[in-house]
């Protein structure tokens, strides 16, 4: 007997090319792990912009959203996926895409909830009370103490971050001639204050707001023919704004003043001193009256060094147009604030008389 393989195992067949054979099995394991890592990825990105998930009611809680200006629909919907209003971006972006009214969602802050379905989210943005802002009303003849008050008691902006704000008055945008006084600059108007607005971004809207009203009367032109610079008639239109109370009245008032420059008198307004004593001093006293502030034309002649509020485009105007005639004196003569006149003392204190009868002064 040969014996031939009795006893033995059969020789495996030979593999030519072993290294190739792993280097396939390795591509493969690589394969799935970037499949795996793409379906991961893809699923994150669907559904920020396009798997269209939604959630399915009208949210719970409160979140401030801001839209800025020129903000699209994406943007917008990035802004509330991330806020966590919306599920996804596709899904309020076609929301919107189906509501021709999404055209109109405006720049500002908006006050939406959690969770909520991007339908009732987009009709929530198209309502105008979801707009967040404070509505702050400046009247006229206010003064930059009044102006902080106002602004800290009707927003979340504090007196401490308004006085710093005017504190640094280059940051403000006043004209060149105003001196870095903020006095007078302040225009009174209404004003919208959005949330994360800062102190000096509000005064800064303010005195922008002067700056227009200063275009509208052409104060730069005007003021040269009234013989005041145009700080100067700033100075005497916030205290005509402060004495007169009709605005009818308010081209005499500023024409007794421009006579008294004239004729080098003392203006004698009680307001420029009550700007330093304080609206609820009182009656003025002889000591009031003796008092060494700049602001006391009951003792110096001549404007006082700055405004004593802001005033009104049309006390501004006013002072620009003033009357023309002899007058030198006025007060106020009854209840409802009409001004009397006079060109002597003898018949001003004949008016004085009849206002005090009157209940007046």
């Amino acid at each position: 007997m040969s014996g031939l393989g009795f006893g033995m195992e059969e020789e495996p067949p030979h593999d030519p090319h072993p290294q190739r054979r792993a280097a396939g099995v390795g591509v493969i394991a690589v394969l799935v792990v970037l499949v795996a890592i793409v379906v991961i990825i893809g699923r994150a990105i669907g559904g920020i912009f396009g798997s269209g998930a939604d959630y399915s009611g009208e949210g719970t809680g409160t979140v401030l959203v801001v839209v800025h200006p020129g903000d699209t629909a994406s943007a917008i919907a990035s802004t509330l996926v991330h806020d966590d209003v919306v599920k996804s971006s596709s899904a309020f972006t076609s929301a919107a895409d189906a509501n021709p009214k999404s055209r109109g969602i405006q720049p500002g802050t908006y006050r939406l909830r959690h969770h909520m379905k991007a339908a009732f989210a987009l009709d929530l943005m198209l309502e105008p009370s979801s707009l967040v802002s404070y509505t702050v009303p400046i009247p006229e003849g206010f003064t930059a103490a009044d102006i902080v008050a106002r602004i800290a008691a009707d927003t979340p902006i504090s007196a401490a971050a308004l006085n710093a704000a005017m504190a640094n008055p280059a940051s403000l945008g006043l004209p060149s001639w105003a001196n870095g006084h903020v006095e007078g600059f302040l225009f009174p108007a209404t004003y919208e204050v959005v949330p994360g607005e800062t102190a000096t971004q509000i005064l800064s809207a303010m005195v922008t707001r002067f700056d227009q009203a200063a275009n509208q009367v052409k104060l730069a032109s005007a003021a040269p023919r009234t013989g005041l610079s145009e700080y100067d008639v700033i100075t005497l239109a916030s205290i005509v704004q402060r004495e007169g109370r009709l605005v009818s009245d308010y081209p005499k008032i500023a024409e007794v003043f421009f006579n008294r420059l004239h004729d080098h008198m003392r203006l004698d307004s009680d307001a420029t001193l009550y700007y330093v004593l304080g609206p609820d001093h009182g009656p003025l006293t002889a000591t009031d009256l003796q008092s060494t502030s700049p602001y006391n034309t009951r003792k110096y002649a001549g404007l006082p060094p700055t405004p004593i509020n802001s005033p009104g485009q049309a006390a501004i105007e006013a002072v620009l147009h003033h009357a023309t005639g002899p007058y030198l004196y006025f007060v106020t003569i009854d209840r409802a604030g009409h001004t009397a006149f006079a060109t002597n003392y003898q018949r001003f204190q004949q008016l004085v008389a009849q206002s005090r009868a009157n209940g007046v002064s």
